[in-house]
């Protein structure tokens, strides 16, 4: 499935309260149509302890097609659920895939991060350069402190 289409068909539910599963969302969002998929991504930066903790707070729910995405907008955004006001629209592409379209690549091997941060006059290797300045300035001042 192309990217393009996966998103037009996926929304965005924010505001999600911290006592609501996937479950609870597949219900309440089930009525507009049939859900591939219901994410609620997890607080947690450790994986192992990723079944402890709690969500961020936000989901994404997939379906089948994109009028039933709409359905869901429509019906949902700046309703309540399980006593929050919850804000539902598309889901959007994450801005770090959008402005790095080779996810393989390290950010410093592109040609934006080279103009910016690349070997400024003055310098040797960008923010390294500036770092070694300042180390020589501190073992100066070292020096005049040992006489």
């Amino acid at each position: 499935m192309e990217d393009g289409a996966k998103n037009k068909k996926t929304v965005f539910v924010g505001g999600v309260g911290e006592e609501i599963d996937e479950a609870a969302i597949y219900e309440q969002f089930s009525t507009f149509g049939d859900i591939i998929e219901v994410q609620l991504p997890s607080a947690a930066t450790n994986p192992a302890l990723q079944a402890e903790s709690k969500h961020r707070g936000f989901a994404f729910v997939t379906y089948s097609s994109a009028a039933d995405a709409q359905d869901a907008i429509d019906n949902m955004d700046l309703n309540e659920f399980h006593g929050k006001v919850i804000k539902v629209n598309l889901a959007r592409p994450s801005k770090g895939l959008t402005q790095q379209p080779d996810g393989t690549r390290a950010i410093w091997e592109s040609e934006q991060y080279m103009q910016l941060y690349g070997n400024q006059p003055g310098t040797q290797n960008g923010a390294r350069g500036r770092n070694t300045a300042s180390n020589q300035e501190q073992e100066t001042q070292g020096e005049d402190m040992e006489e």
